[in-house]
Parts: C-alpha cells; structure tokens; sequence
C-alpha cells in the first residue's frame, strides 16, 4: 500500500503538458461513468438518463478540445496519465458500488465529480503561464461549475410530469425492495415468535433459558425469512429490485423483531423481565401497523385490528401453554 503511495507524482511537479493529458484522460473517463450511468437508469428513470447522456457528450467535447489544444501546443502524441497517478488527485468510486445505492446516490456521485473537476480546472489555469492554455481551461472550470450546478439539481432540467413520473417510480422501488419485506419480517420476527419466548418464560421461569430460546427463535427465523425473501423472486419480473437487498431487509428486521421482547430477559428478575416484555410487545405490534399505515396505505384502524388483536391472541397463546 505504502509502496503504490510513493510512485505518485505531486500535482505541482507536473509539466503543462502532463496537465493537460490528466484533463484530457479524466474527461474520458467521466465520459464512460455518465454513459454508464445513463444505461443503468434508462429502462427505469429515462428523462435523467438523458440527461447524463448530455453531460456524457459535454464531456466527450470538453476532451476534443483539450486535445487540440494540446495538439497545437505539444504535438499528437499525448503522454499517459492518469488520476491514479497523482497524489491527491480525486480518485472516483468503482461505478458498482454507486450503482446499488439508488437514484439519489448516482445524482450525488455526480455531483461530487463535477466539483472535483471545478477545484482541478481552477488549479490547473493558476498553474499554466501561456494565454491560451489559461483561457482553455478557465473555460472548462466554468462549465465544469454549470455541471455541477445540474447535477446538484438533477432534476430542475426534467418537466413536471416526468419529475412526478421519477419521484412515484423512486418511491414505488423503496417500497417494494425495503419497505415491503422489511415489514414482512418485522411482523414474522415479532408475532411468530411470541409463543415460543412466552411459553418458555412462563413454563420455566427461567430468565438466561427464556433469552437463549429467544435468541435462537429470532436468529433462525431471520435466516430463514431472509433465504426465502431473496430465493422467491429475483425481481426480473415482478421488477422488486434486487434479491439480496430484499433478503437482508426481511432477514434483520425478522431478527430485530424477536430480539425486541427476548432482549428484556437478560434481566434476572423475571416478573420485571417479563412485563417489559410484554410492554415491548405492544410497542412492536403498534408500530407495525404505523408502518402500515404510512408506507402501505393500510387504514390505521384495520391494521391495528390486523396486528395488534393477532399478536395479542398469539401472545396469549404462548403463556397459556407455558401456564400449563
């Protein structure tokens, strides 16, 4: 790591010439992420696709320019440089990791590149001493600025239907990769496993065994709620979104929502253990149906009949039959 460190060159040791070949290979490369971006985003956000193919091709003339600038002052053969290749140059983030993040993080990620690009423009025309190569340049940080701004404001260059068209689609996707199974989860992780946790504490009275039944319920159900989330639908179809995602979403909150009421066990006293137990039940079951009712537009009253009156009959089940 260190070794890959000192073979670096330093942004002020650079010649005019070496300048202008690091513009010139950044500008292709942010060329390539914009046009990757745009492709990734096309099928399901097409107006901002478009607009990433604009700035790809901005992009694409901003490079012709620096090459016949360097063309007239240097020649055709253009050195090999890269922002790898110099220390504190701004290194841009592999493009699968932006990709999974969504919408939002994409318009960030542009955004960044382009105020790097204003910061290395502005640096580069200070550095230059010919007329020609300065104006160049104080031109490119200028549009370079203007990108940013459009970046920053993804959205201020699509009409009103197509922004209302994206914001729904964004939304839509949240639901159905998070939302949805972490809700399914939540639920599962925090009904399913009332009967198990109650009917242990009330047929031992035993706070550590209750805790470790608790541990076990909530840790195996997540795993197993977590494999059929991503194993049931691949999302090609139905258009969810990605299957790992869901997966993780409904496996944790599966975990979480046992752990809510096993958690309490770890305290010695068990009548004090098992009535905040029970107080966390309720909280559980109550936020299940505000989730309901605020994601999924299910009515607050009918999801609370749904929830609450469910998990009470299953909780009640449980201490019956660890009673007995």
């Amino acid at each position: 790591m260190l070794t890959r460190f000192a073979f670096r060159r330093r942004f002020r040791d650079l010649s005019e010439q070496e300048v202008l070949a690091l513009a010139i290979s950044a500008e292709e490369d942010d060329a390539r992420i914009y046009r990757t971006y745009a492709e990734h985003l096309r099928a399901e956000y097409p107006d901002t696709a478009k607009v990433f193919d604009t700035m790809a091709e901005e992009e694409d003339s901003h490079r012709r320019r620096l090459i016949d600038l360097h063309a007239d002052r240097f020649g055709r053969v253009i050195p090999l440089i890269r922002r790898e290749h110099v220390a504190g140059y701004h290194a841009r983030r592999p493009i699968w990791l932006i990709e999974s993040l969504g919408l939002d993080r994409i318009r960030a990620e542009a955004a960044a590149m382009e105020r790097d690009a204003h910061a290395f423009y502005m640096r580069a025309a200070q550095a230059t001493s010919d007329a020609a190569t300065r104006k160049v340049l104080g031109d490119l940080a200028a549009a370079e600025a203007g990108h940013e701004r459009r970046a920053d404001e993804m959205t201020a260059g699509l009409d009103d239907t197509a922004r209302t068209r994206e914001a729904d689609h964004a939304k839509r996707q949240f639901i159905l990769v998070w939302v949805q199974p972490g809700l399914a989860g939540l639920m599962d992780g925090s009904v399913s496993t009332l009967a198990p946790i109650f009917a242990a504490a009330f047929a031992t009275g035993d706070t550590w065994t209750t805790f470790v039944v608790g541990l076990a319920a909530s840790v195996g159900a997540g795993i197993s709620m977590g494999f059929t989330e991503a194993a049931s639908d691949d999302g090609q179809l139905s258009g969810r979104g990605s299957p790992i995602k869901r997966g993780f979403a409904s496996g944790i909150m599966t975990t979480v929502g046992g752990l809510g009421h096993a958690l309490p066990y770890l305290i010695p006293d068990f009548t004090l253990a098992t009535t905040i137990a029970i107080g966390v039940v309720f909280v559980e079951l109550w936020a299940i149906a505000w989730i309901q009712n605020r994601w999924m537009e299910t009515p607050f009253w009918r999801a609370a009949l749904q929830v609450v009156a469910g998990g009470a009959l299953v909780l009640a089940a449980g201490i019956l039959i660890g009673s007995g």
